[in-house]
């Protein structure tokens, strides 16, 4: 569910883009402009909001707002004036072709996103970022776990309810008995979110141990990684993100990239699920983890984003 606050009475298309024009002239910008329009308005809305700002003002919205703004504020607001599949795009271009890759990044966006996500989400990058994701993951990662990546975005998998409890039920006895990385690719990228669902439970009840127990004991590093990614998915990605939430703001400095990608992607879609496991795993609400982790209007936009403090 979405934590945006929209406001009752939205002003048009036009109106907003005409504010946020007179937010950039003179020196400087108006920053505060800027969040209260563009923070309060859905995907959709900015969009339009985008598409009149063009066109009226024969300029680039997000072009001027990389122009007007800085640091990290600048990167959270031009990731979000994309729409949902080109911050995807935008992450996962940063991720794979960054001059070390952020092997972790590429696989929570990749592995978090269903069939159907994935399949616009190839298009789109295609457009944006003038190459085949297939391509860019290809040349950025190596082993079983370019393997389990390219697997996992270009198998068509049924998103439907139903299962085959025999299969489910193979699949159980064939994890227990010890498998190689094939094995677990094959059904990791395969397999509906369904199945996988009903495999976590089978799995539990037929050998009374996690199937997150197995996949540590038989895989290793990234494909690890990958494979527990997409089970945690499965199992409830509300804590999933909350954990990755937790870890980028743990310790000494702030992982800025994650918090940016994971607010601004999830924001209009589990967002209050998100917040809920946070609080509920960590005793603090996670607006209250971001007050304390960030600064200005940075700080001022995400929270934002995830709406009142709850």
């Amino acid at each position: 569910m979405s934590t945006l606050t929209i406001p009752p009475v939205i002003p048009t298309a036009r109106e907003d883009a005409k504010n946020l024009h007179k937010a950039f002239k003179g020196l400087g910008c108006d920053s505060g402009t800027i969040i209260n329009i563009l923070a309060h308005r859905d995907s959709k809305q900015v969009e339009l909001i985008t598409q009149e700002y063009d066109n009226k003002y024969s300029d680039v919205l997000r072009k001027r707002l990389s122009s007007e703004l800085h640091g990290d504020f600048k990167r959270a607001v031009c990731l979000w004036v994309r729409e949902p599949a080109a911050r995807d795009a935008n992450v996962l271009k940063r991720a794979l072709r960054a001059t070390v890759t952020d092997f972790k990044a590429a696989t929570d966006v990749i592995c978090s996103r269903t069939p159907a996500q994935l399949r616009q989400l190839k298009q789109v990058y295609l457009i944006n970022c003038g190459a085949r994701l297939e391509h860019d993951i290809e040349s950025a990662t190596y082993g079983d776990h370019k393997k389990l990546l390219l697997g996992y975005v270009n198998t068509t998998r049924y998103e439907g309810p139903e299962i085959d409890k025999i299969l489910v039920e193979d699949d159980a006895k064939a994890i227990n008995k010890g498998r190689d990385n094939s094995f677990f690719i094959r059904i990791f990228t395969e397999r509906s979110k369904a199945h996988m669902s009903a495999l976590i439970s089978t799995y539990k009840s037929m050998f009374g141990k996690p199937l997150e127990h197995a996949i540590k004991k038989e895989t290793s590093g990234n494909l690890m990684y990958g494979l527990l990614t997409i089970l945690r998915f499965v199992e409830n990605p509300a804590i999933h993100f909350a954990k990755l939430l937790r870890k980028a703001m743990k310790g000494f400095g702030t992982d800025d990239s994650t918090l940016i990608w994971i607010i601004v992607t999830r924001a209009e879609v589990d967002m209050r699920y998100i917040k809920a496991a946070y609080i509920n795993k960590y005793g603090k609400t996670l607006n209250e983890a971001v007050h304390s982790e960030t600064s200005g209007y940075y700080r001022t936009f995400l929270l934002a984003l995830l709406g009142p403090n709850c």
